[in-house]
Parts: C-alpha cells; structure tokens; sequence
C-alpha cells in the first residue's frame, strides 16, 4: 500500500476560505466574500421596507433568486432588478450578480 501524500508537497495549509472559494466556483457559486456582502447587506441593497417583504434565497452562476411574500412584491423587484444589481456590484464586485430571479414564496 502507497502511503499518503499531498498533490503537491510544496504547499503549506491553506485558510479554510481559499478551499471553499475553490469549491464554490466549481458549483457555479460566487465567492463565500461576495456570497457573504449581499446576503448580510441585503438590507443596504434593497432597503428596509423592501427587505422585509424579500429574501435571498441563492446565487449561482450570477443568478441571484430572491423570494417575496406576495405576487405585488415580485412586480417591485422586477422593476428594481437593474438597481439591485448596481448595488449588489458595489458591495460584491460586478460579477457577482448578473440577474435576478424574483420568485412569490407559498
């Protein structure tokens, strides 16, 4: 039996952060940083108001789904979409978020 061995010996321990960076991005996930700045300020994207009716609930491959308490709430967003990206650009990078996906929760 082959004892055990790293891929490649040269490298040292990585942070945690840069392994799940790597394994997001083959799930078609963002970043876990920009992940982490839209949903924890999703209240700076959307507004209290906004927010308390709408949830993000993912984002994958740019993709940001957000669910809403109500068909009227989903109109809004859909309206507010090209300014929710803006502003999800500015706290996640311009990547991270291409569209949105407004879906009524049941």
């Amino acid at each position: 039996m082959t004892p055990w061995k790293p891929l490649d010996e040269d490298s040292g321990p990585r942070p945690v952060a840069a392994s799940l960076d790597s394994i997001t991005r083959k799930l078609g996930a963002p970043k876990a940083k920009s992940l982490a700045a839209v949903f924890d300020r999703w209240v700076d994207v959307v507004g209290d108001g906004v927010a308390g009716h709408a949830t993000p609930r993912a984002l994958r491959n740019g993709v940001l789904v957000v669910a809403v308490d109500d068909p009227a709430w989903a109109t809004e967003l859909r309206f507010m979409a090209p300014t929710i990206i803006e502003r999800c650009a500015a706290i996640a990078g311009p990547d991270a978020v291409t569209r949105i996906d407004v879906r009524v929760a049941r």
